[in-house]
């Protein structure tokens, strides 16, 4: 939140080159992620902050990467646009966002409002749109500067949702791993560590013959007989506070201690929490890391991630 009253603002001026196209576009995503608003058509304004002139910064330093120019500035209105015009600005840029974020709540709403028999449980799917739905408000929130009721109403909304969704129990259809072999198992592409480490369960503990496909992360239509896991509405994902490595633990009834070490650390590294505090969940996180650095090819990072993988498994396994 920033301070209503200020009168001094942050400016960028900018010119973008005009080839490649793409860039034009690409600047326009960058500002508007950081919830600059357009004065002028190749001038933008943030309220004065550090955190403001840091993202103005970045902006300006890729446009002169590229070949155009940008100047980052304070700067006072006199003349033309008042204050109370360009806070109007911002709350109507966030105001757009709000119903677009309220929108997908009333969709989740009509889905958890569907009838039900009596015992059937909510699908992994609508807890994980609903962890999205946070998370999106939670990125509206970090940059709208001049709060109105619409924040508070859509915070409102969405806490009752997940109040809904905690009271309502998972579908938990837990299976063996003999129900599934050679199959096709879809995720999205650009794997990191729970797609790595769920992949690598799959492949050793649920389906030896697996074969995997990375698609992208929206859209995709499955095909008779694949099976997705991480992605949305997917058969495998995150259901509730677990990742989807914890989720085909739990499904596929697997229940051996070394796979509990090795879950405890894709969680943590995954959900970006300290759950479970593990003093190597650091070393191993910036394995995978390094993994996915070195590898751009999926099929690659699974691979150096598997063989990781089973050093670890064999380690906790012998402890």
């Amino acid at each position: 939140m920033v301070k209503q009253n200020s009168s001094t603002w942050l400016l960028l001026i900018h010119q973008v080159p005009t080839s490649p196209s793409y860039l034009r576009v690409k600047m326009w995503r960058r500002l508007q992620k950081i919830g600059a608003v357009a004065v002028k058509s190749s001038v933008y304004a943030l309220p004065q902050s550090d955190q403001g002139m840091e993202d103005f910064h970045w902006v300006a330093q890729e446009i002169l990467e590229s070949g155009g120019d940008a100047s980052v500035c304070e700067a006072t209105f006199i003349e033309g646009i008042t204050n109370d015009q360009l806070i109007d600005l911002f709350r109507s840029a966030r105001e757009s966002d709000y119903r677009e974020l309220e929108k997908e709540s009333q969709a989740i709403d009509r889905d958890l409002r569907k009838p039900r028999k009596d015992g059937e449980a909510v699908t992994p799917g609508i807890a994980v749109r609903v962890s999205r739905q946070r998370q999106w408000l939670t990125e509206i929130q970090a940059i709208d500067f001049f709060p109105t009721a619409e924040s508070r109403k859509a915070e409102s909304r969405i806490s009752e949702i997940e109040t809904r969704v905690r009271k309502n129990p998972m579908r938990q259809d837990r299976r063996s791993p003999g129900d599934y072999s050679g199959r096709v198992w879809v995720t999205r592409k650009g794997i990191h560590v729970d797609r790595i480490a769920s992949a690598w369960l799959i492949r050793r503990f649920i389906d030896n013959r697996a074969h995997f496909k990375f698609v992208a992360a929206k859209g995709y239509k499955p095909e008779t007989d694949e099976v997705r896991f991480d992605m949305f509405d997917a058969e495998f994902t995150h259901a509730g506070d677990l990742c989807t490595f914890e989720v085909l633990i739990d499904r596929m009834n697997l229940k051996e201690r070394a796979l509990t070490s090795i879950a405890e650390m894709i969680h943590d590294i995954d959900l970006k929490e300290s759950k479970f505090a593990r003093p190597e969940t650091v070393g191993f996180g910036l394995m995978i890391a390094a993994i996915c650095t070195a590898h751009k090819a999926d099929m690659d990072r699974l691979e150096r991630g598997a063989a990781l993988l089973d050093d670890l498994y064999e380690f906790y396994k012998r402890r």
